[in-house]
């Protein structure tokens, strides 16, 4: 086991991490992506294998965040085994190559990005316009192939204790896709951040098209069930593609639920009344569940989901989603 201690100074100012972090300890391995960052899409870190028969455009991408590892690791490893779909074509790959150069396990918070979350930047506005940042740009380098993708799949991982789940954005195809494949159980239906459009919130994903993008949050970072449950959900898109054989059903119904309020912390104050989980309900409305500073914030409805509490949540940053069970 490798443990991190407290980031430096200069790491906390440049990626606003409070002060107060706890330790997290990291259990999984940085994988060797070397031999893939080449690519044959002429996108760095970007691999298309194509079955030759007709069929849809499956993407697969990792490392949006350069310290989320499990993606990266089942991605490497299709890689390495040459995975060829059984119809259509998959591309699979690495978003922010920069960010993972700089993972350092030891201190594994500062390599989520390098200079903006590059999970925040994915409006046309920003993409068409002049301002310049590194995952700015690898985001219009990565666009050819995204905007081609009929099913993207996101691969994420979570800071905090939470149920793993899939986000399925607004859209009624992103939900069909989430709720077919069913691993992790619960399917969240949400809005995004008001810090920016994520990379299922691109137009390609919310327009008029039939393509549908959705994300997996499979677990806390640097765990091995994180990889686990990353290669399920993966293995179960393909699956629903028709890529490979067809995978068993899920062993349980999925549970969907919407997300009727997103919490942005307004202050460097936030404090939640208790160390809560993702994935708990609170079964009654009206429950004092955090303070941002003099604010207090309560539940809104009965039977409210906790999505992915932020236990030490920033000014500007996504504190807690609450969600409806339907």
């Amino acid at each position: 086991m490798l443990s991190r201690p407290p980031p430096a100074d200069a790491d906390r100012a440049e990626h606003k991490l409070p002060a107060d972090l706890p330790e997290f300890p990291v259990y999984t391995a940085a994988p060797d992506l070397a031999p893939f960052l080449a690519g044959n899409t002429g996108i760095p870190g970007f691999t298309t294998r194509d079955s030759g028969r007709p069929g849809p455009h499956v993407v697969l991408v990792s490392l949006i965040h350069g310290n989320e590892l499990a993606g990266a690791i089942v991605i490497a490893e299709l890689l390495r085994r040459d995975f060829v779909p059984l119809r259509g074509r998959v591309t699979m790959g690495f978003a922010n190559i920069d960010a993972f150069a700089r993972f350092d396990p030891a201190n594994p918070l500062p390599s989520r990005f390098v200079e903006e979350d590059m999970n925040r930047v994915w409006d046309e506005a920003q993409l068409s316009g002049v301002r310049r940042s590194l995952e700015l740009d690898r985001a219009r380098e990565m666009r050819p192939i995204i905007d081609t993708a009929d099913l993207l799949l996101d691969l994420h991982s979570m800071l905090w204790p939470s149920d793993p789940l899939l986000l399925c954005g607004p859209t009624a195809r992103g939900r069909s896709v989430a709720l077919a494949l069913a691993t992790p159980q619960v399917v969240i239906a949400d809005h995004g951040h008001a810090g920016g459009k994520r990379l299922i919130d691109y137009g390609r994903f919310t327009a008029s098209t039939p393509a549908a993008g959705i994300l997996v949050e499979a677990g806390q970072h640097w765990e091995p069930v994180s990889i686990a449950q990353t290669h399920a959900t993966v293995q179960a898109l393909l699956s629903y593609a028709e890529m490979i054989a067809p995978c068993p059903p899920p062993p349980r119904t999925p549970v969907f639920a919407e997300v009727t309020c997103a919490v942005t912390a307004r202050t460097n104050r936030f404090v939640f009344t208790h160390e809560y989980r993702g994935g708990e309900i609170i079964r009654t409305a009206n429950t004092l569940i955090a303070h941002d500073g003099d604010k207090e914030i309560r539940t809104p409805h009965d039977d409210c989901l906790l999505v992915m509490p932020s236990l030490r949540a920033s000014r500007g940053h996504t504190a807690i989603r609450l969600a409806r069970l339907v």
